[in-house]
Order: structure tokens, then sequence, then C-alpha cells
């Protein structure tokens, strides 16, 4: 897919690629449901020939991922991503979003999670942390697909296909 193309209307996934550790959980939910799912990255990477699943390669830079998801999701989407700050892009654009570990971002919670990332950074900055990051467990890949099952479902109660 070109980068520059806009998706068809109805309900699609759209996944930070980049270094996102549920890539396959993420098509096995889209092709139990028949969504179409954007993978969206800087680089080509390898992913299952299948016909709903849509890669798009960005122009290199910083944000050029996260502007291409953030200027096409909407509220019929759910966006894939551990990161906070497209996750609040996202979310004002009315789209439901996962991190990997299947914790939502909400309106409710999104303010505390930019505030904490951001903390985060001044403390890293100060070298008052290092900044490891929590391990990735197989609970963190069931709680990741049992989140997005129930995301894809309620888009689904509310915008009937």
């Amino acid at each position: 897919m070109n980068q520059d193309d806009k998706p068809s209307a109805g309900v699609a996934i759209y996944v930070d690629a980049d270094a996102c550790p549920v890539k396959a959980e993420a098509v096995r939910v889209a092709d139990r449901h028949g969504l179409t799912i954007y993978m969206v990255s800087n680089s080509w990477m390898r992913l299952d020939d299948n016909p709903l699943i849509h890669r798009v390669v960005v122009a290199e830079g910083p944000d050029a991922a996260d502007d291409w998801i953030a200027e096409r999701a909407g509220a019929s989407d759910v966006v894939v991503t551990a990161d906070i700050l497209l996750a609040a892009r996202c979310l004002k654009a009315g789209a439901r979003c996962l991190g990997p570990t299947g914790k939502a971002f909400t309106d409710a919670n999104i303010g505390a999670a930019v505030a904490m990332r951001d903390l985060q950074r001044h403390l890293r900055e100060t070298g008052e942390s290092r900044g490891f990051n929590a391990v990735f467990t197989p609970r963190d890949r069931s709680r990741f697909l049992e989140a997005m099952e129930q995301a894809v479902q309620a888009l689904k109660r509310e915008r009937p296909l």
C-alpha cells in the first residue's frame, strides 16, 4: 500500500509496528473478524501473506509512522501502540487505543500516562533512573489478546459491519 493511500471506511486496526511485540496477535484478531489491519513502520518487515494485512512503510523520520496513523485513525478503529503521545492523538480522533500489554489508553487515563512519561524522561535525563523497561511476559500477551478482542467486539456492537 502506498503510504499516501487513505484507508477505506469501516472498522480497521492500526499497528505502530516497528517495535510491537504483539503483531501476530493483532493479526489473529483481525483475521477472526475479517478486519483490515495496517502495519505501519519506518522500514520493510516480514509479515504473513494475508490479504487483510496492509504493510505501510513511511519515510524515515522520528514521527512519520505516528503521523500516518494519527491522520487516519478514527472512531471506528483500534490503534495498537506503546507510544503514549500517539495514543493521545488517536484518542482525540475517537479511536480506541491499546498498549502491547493490553492496557487500554482512555480519555480518563491518558493525562496521567503523559505526565508519567514526562516524569520518567526527566528522571532519565538527570541520571536518577536508567530507564529499564519491564520484561514482556506471556501474561502480557494474553492480556493483549483479551483486550483486543473486547475492543473489536465493542466496536462491532456500536458500528455493525
